[in-house]
């Protein structure tokens, strides 16, 4: 025995006594020890001297302890922790078994059955341990233990505390600052050094090892960690069904999800990944596929002029539109099919992300008055067309294009049309081509928000020049003036009345339209007119159960406004998500919803995958500053915060969200000179009395701060309503004799 050991086993004197060495790794040695309490062998692991010296034993301690409270059936348990001698160390089970290396080393492969076995145990511990806020980061086969027939895994928070003790000698990445790991089990996120780490990258981790257990080598290999970190950045691994044809489609599938390089495109948790394996479906993700689906996607501008993407992207829609209304035919979403405009993807991929068997795919050529649409319908399983078509005709016919697109797709997937034959599936709501063009326009802009916003008001505007008698254009200037009012670009005395003139036009002109009826109910909403607000939301949901936008108020509806019926309202926006899931805008609002309420680590992980699916929405980013803030994660709120000021030009909301988080952490100097800043810019644009007083408390000024908000209340600003009686930025108001008063006018249901 050398004499650090035996250094080490005098200090462990009356608790542990050491007796022989089992394994030494980069950064600590493994002891089997005799717990002499309990009368039982023990495994101590010590970290060795340079790596404990630079851990330091306070953070070693606070570090294990958070291990420490994981209980699960497939997480080696931690008996004890401890400082001794300068010695760090901790305590765990002496296991008789083996680790997934110890099988992979004598046997390459594993059976598919078992291996499948392993990953499910060892996903489930990772939900868990997740749930509780513990990244493992170190995931690899040496550490899952295989003891009684079941996976154990071992050395949680281990990852963690080494992050910055790696050891040039055990083939991990050595940078400060950067996350140590295994370069061949890393997560592209943890070899990029982002200290922000979530559960996605464990699993990520994971999928290298199942494909290790499956194919008999890990994804990605090579002579240095730089290279292997490279391939993965650059190279995709051969499917696990190309190595070893037992492996069926969907175990393949699960492996090359778990494998996607964006965080956003895995499994969101370790629960799924278990329910997927558990299932055996053909598709992973969620369900499997409905055999008669359909997505459709933006169909290309071939035309010259750019301002006729408006016109193909428009096309798209109301093919969508179209074949919503087919009974059995599932239709991916407007949003998350557009997801995929300028990207370039396999068909298959594209189908595996929006859950269906066929796509749709086309192009638009426009000249003068005539106009060339091509349409291809393909079955991705048997990646071959099973319809085509191309249309020359006047451009006067393109609603009749349309219709004939949406019958021949429901012809060629066998379904049947309500209705009858006879019965149109595309219902032009104008005759004027040129409103028609303008109305589609304006929405594209509104789905644009932030300056787009006043652009899609004029071109509805225009098209009502042209046709007064369009309802669908009315509904876009009742959404146009709803939004230009709660995004703080006017003021809701300017933009709710003639928000509630256009919705109400449009009900008049189409009272089965959904569009007029969600127009409606936003501008009832806003304007406090609660039981309008509902009947006019159901009513715009029976007419069309896929309207997501109408979904997601209706939702909010029950979260922001209505006592008692958070959870409606909560189930209303996962609705949403699973209706649109590549929507940004929709995931983000789930994530604010969740934060509301109090679940901030699931808040979290919806604003950041809101962030990664569309990294330019203001919103999105906008979201992530405000969970972050609720959570008490003040500098991860700042960095936010600064990104959503210089993706909005400095947006008033992220403002006083930043001035918010200033104020409660502590640094009412720097909240202070935002709203310094603020007020400074009231006198040349609108500034929403709502934020001003969010920033007058983050300054601690709650006089002010009340004269803000009564200011809010008597200008019936839109923004007002959705923020004032949940939002915790508004707590001091609502703890406050004055501010109660005027919530008490608001007279929420």
């Amino acid at each position: 025995m050398n004499d650090a050991v035996a250094r080490l086993n005098a200090a462990l004197e009356g608790r542990y006594a050491i007796e022989r060495e089992l394994g030494e790794g980069g950064m600590a040695t493994v002891y089997l020890a005799r717990d002499k309490k309990h009368d039982r062998n023990v495994a101590l692991k010590v970290l060795k001297p340079d790596v404990a010296s630079e851990v330091g034993a306070e953070r070693f301690m606070r570090e294990i302890k958070l291990a420490a409270r994981l209980t699960h059936p497939h997480i080696l348990p931690l008996h004890d922790s401890g400082e001794a001698d300068g010695f760090l160390y901790q305590v765990m089970p002496a296991m008789e078994g083996q680790s997934v290396r110890d099988r992979l080393d004598r046997e390459r492969q594993l059976p598919v059955e078992e291996a499948v076995q392993i990953i499910r145990e060892v996903a489930d511990a990772l939900d868990y341990a997740h749930q509780h806020d513990v990244v493992h980061r170190d995931i690899k086969p040496e550490n899952i233990l295989l003891h009684g027939g079941h996976a154990l895994v071992a050395d949680f928070g281990i990852g963690k505390l080494l992050s910055a003790a790696a050891d040039p000698n055990n083939a991990t990445i050595t940078r400060p600052g950067v996350t140590v790991g295994t370069p061949m089990y890393m997560s592209p996120e943890q070899a990029a050094g982002d200290e922000r780490l979530d559960g996605r990258s464990d699993l990520y981790s994971l999928g290298c090892v199942f494909y290790e257990m499956l194919v008999g080598n890990p994804p990605f290999t090579g002579p240095t960690p730089q290279v292997i970190l490279a391939r993965r950045l650059t190279q995709t691994p051969p499917e696990v069904t190309e190595t070893r044809e037992s492996v069926s489609v969907h175990v393949s599938r699960v492996v090359r999800r778990l494998l996607a390089t964006t965080p956003a495109d895995r499994f969101a948790t370790g629960s799924k990944v278990v329910e997927a394996l558990t299932k055996g479906a053909e598709e992973p993700t969620i369900d499997r596929p409905a055999e008669k689906s359909i997505a459709v996607l933006p169909f290309a501008n071939m035309s010259t002029d750019p301002e006729n993407e408006f016109f193909s992207d428009g096309i798209t829609e109301e093919i969508i539109n179209a074949l919503v209304q087919v009974d059995g035919l599932h239709v991916a979403s407007r949003t998350s099919s557009f997801y995929f405009k300028g990207k370039t993807l396999e068909m298959r991929d594209i189908a595996e992300r929006l859950q269906v068997t066929t796509v749709l795919e086309g192009s638009v050529r426009r000249a003068g008055n005539r106009v060339r649409i091509t349409a291809q319908l393909i079955d991705v399983a048997k990646d071959e067309h099973i319809w085509s078509e191309r249309y020359d005709r006047e451009i006067e016919d393109i609603f009749a294009i349309q219709d004939e697109i949406a019958r021949a797709i429901a012809d060629r997937l066998k379904v049947s049309l309500e209705g009858g034959a006879d019965t149109p599936l595309v219902k032009p709501h104008t005759e004027n081509l040129e409103a028609y063009q303008l109305y589609l326009k304006g929405r594209a802009l509104l789905y644009k928000r932030g300056l787009a916003i006043p652009r899609g008001l004029e071109c509805f505007k225009q098209a009502l020049a042209l046709d007064p008698d369009y309802a669908l254009a009315h509904a876009g200037l009742a959404d146009g003036n709803t939004t230009l009012g709660y995004y703080g670009f006017a003021s809701g005395k300017e933009t709710m009345p003639q928000a509630r003139e256009a919705a109400t036009k449009a009900l008049e002109l189409a009272p089965d339209l959904a569009e007029a009826h969600n127009a409606f109910a936003m501008v009832s909403l806003l304007d406090r007119d609660w039981q309008n607000a509902e009947r006019a939301f159901h009513r715009a949901l029976e007419l069309n159960p896929q309207y997501v936008q109408a979904r997601a108020w209706y939702g909010f509806f029950y979260l922001q406004f209505v006592a008692g019926r958070f959870e409606e309202g909560l189930a209303e926006l996962r609705r949403c998500v699973e209706i649109d899931p590549l929507s940004s805008y929709n995931t983000a609002a789930l994530g604010a919803s969740l934060g509301r309420a109090g679940y901030h680590e699931e808040a979290i992980e919806q604003a950041v995958k809101a962030t990664e699916l569309d990294p330019d929405a203001f919103v999105s980013r906008w979201i992530l500053q405000v969970v972050y803030g609720w959570a008490s994660r003040y500098p991860e709120a700042e960095q936010a915060g600064e990104e959503a000021l210089a993706i909005s030009g400095r947006h008033l909301w992220a403002m006083a969200t930043l001035a918010a988080t200033y104020g409660n952490w502590g640094k009412p100097g720097k909240a202070s000179a935002i709203y310094e800043e603020l007020k400074a810019r009231t006198g040349r644009e609108y500034i929403q009395p709502s934020m001003l007083a969010i920033a007058a408390l983050g300054a601690g000024l709650l006089d002010e701060a009340v004269a803000l908000f009564s200011r809010a209340y008597e200008e019936r600003e839109p923004l007002l309503t959705i923020v004032a009686r949940h939002w915790p930025e508004f707590a001091p108001l609502r703890e406050d004799p004055r501010g109660q008063e005027i919530i008490a006018k608001l007279e929420y249901p």
